[in-house]
C-alpha cells in the first residue's frame, strides 16, 4: 500500500488526530544527523522515488475516510533535492486538486514554495521545520537540507498565497539549539499560525551520530528509554516547552508539543486544524 494509517509506533504520548501517511519518496537526502528513519529504512539518507505513485494514489484514495487527511510525509520529506528534477510531489498535488482531500505537508525544504499555486487551491497546510537560525549549525545538523533563511523565505511566499503555515520547532537540543527558541518563534510568527515543538528524542543510531558530532554538548545530557525512543528528563523537557508556549502566547500563536505528555496545548498537535475545510 502507498497510503497507510499514521501510527507513531503506538506511542500513548501522541495526540495527533487520526490521519493517513503518504510519501512519494523512500528515504530522505536531507540526512539530518538526529533523524530516526535510519533505524528502520534501508539506505535512509538516499531519496528514491516510489513506483507509479500517482497511479497508486488514484487507486487508493477513493477507499479512504474523507474526514481524515493525508500527511505528506512522516518518514521522508516530500521535497528532497531530487524533487526539483522529478516533480513527483507536484504531480501528486496536481492530482489531488480535483479530489478535495485535505493535505498536510511536512518539510524542511524551500522547494515547497514552487507549489504555492497548487497548495493555494487545495484544502492544505504546510508545516516547516526550523531547528536553528544559524546556517553553520544547520549545515552540520541537517547537511542535505536548505539553510534556515531559505525556509523562512518559503514561508513568506506561502503566506502571500494565503496557504496556512505551521512552524515545527523540532528537535530542541539542550546546549545546541535551545537558546534560539524565542528567536525562531519570533522569526516565523508573521507567517505561521501554529507552532508544534518537540525536544530531541533520538533512537540509538541517531544518538550515536549526535554524540560523535557534538561530544562536549551531548556529554551533559541524560536520556531514559521509552520503548525504542530516548527521552530527556521530564522536568528539563517541561522547562524547554514552557518557553515555547510562552513565546507562542506573546505572538498570538496556537501551540502544541509532539509526543511529550507535559500539557499546555492550545490546539491540535500537528497544526492540522489550520487545513481549510
Amino acid at each position: 500500500m502507498l497510503i497507510s494509517e499514521f501510527d507513531p509506533w503506538n506511542s500513548p504520548r501522541c495526540t495527533c488526530p487520526p490521519k493517513y501517511s503518504f510519501g512519494p519518496y523512500t528515504g530522505c537526502s536531507h540526512a539530518c544527523i538526529y533523524c530516526y528513519i535510519s533505524a528502520y529504512v534501508p539506505w535512509p539518507f538516499t531519496a528514491r522515488p516510489k513506483r507509479q505513485v500517482v497511479r497508486r494514489l488514484a487507486r487508493e484514495l477513493p477507499g479512504l475516510d474523507r474526514s481524515r487527511y493525508l500527511s505528506m510525509a512522516n518518514s521522508s520529506d516530500p521535497y528532497p533535492p531530487l524533487e526539483a528534477e522529478m516533480g513527483l510531489t507536484r504531480r501528486c498535488l496536481s492530482f489531488l486538486q480535483g479530489q478535495e482531500f485535505p493535505v498536510l505537508i511536512l518539510t524542511k525544504s524551500d522547494l515547497v514554495a514552487r507549489d504555492a499555486d497548487l497548495l493555494a487551491d487545495l484544502p492544505a497546510a504546510v508545516s516547516m521545520t526550523i531547528t536553528t537560525l544559524d546556517p553553520r549549525l544547520a549545515a552540520v545538523l541537517e547537511p542535505g537540507a536548505p539553510p534556515p533563511e531559505q525556509r523562512l523565505e518559503a514561508l513568506t511566499a506561502l503566506h502571500r498565497r494565503e496557504v496556512p503555515c505551521i512552524l515545527r520547532l523540532d528537535p530542541i537540543i539542550p546546549g545546541l539549539t535551545d537558546q534560539e527558541i524565542e528567536s525562531i518563534v519570533e522569526a516565523s510568527a508573521s507567517f505561521c499560525g501554529h507552532v508544534v515543538a518537540s525536544t530531541v528524542k533520538p533512537r540509538p543510531d541517531g544518538l550515536a551520530r549526535l554524540r560523535q558530532t557534538f561530544p562536549r554538548e551531548m556529554e551533559h545530557l541524560s536520556f531514559s528509554r521509552r520503548g525504542t525512543t530516548r527521552y530527556l528528563p521530564e522536568e528539563q523537557r517541561r522547562t524547554l516547552l514552557q518557553r515555547v508556549a510562552s513565546a507562542c502566547r506573546a505572538h498570538g500563536l496556537t501551540y502544541a508539543a509532539c509526543r511529550e505528555n507535559v500539557g499546555g496545548h492550545t490546539a491540535v498537535c500537528d497544526g492540522s486544524h489550520l487545513i481549510p475545510r
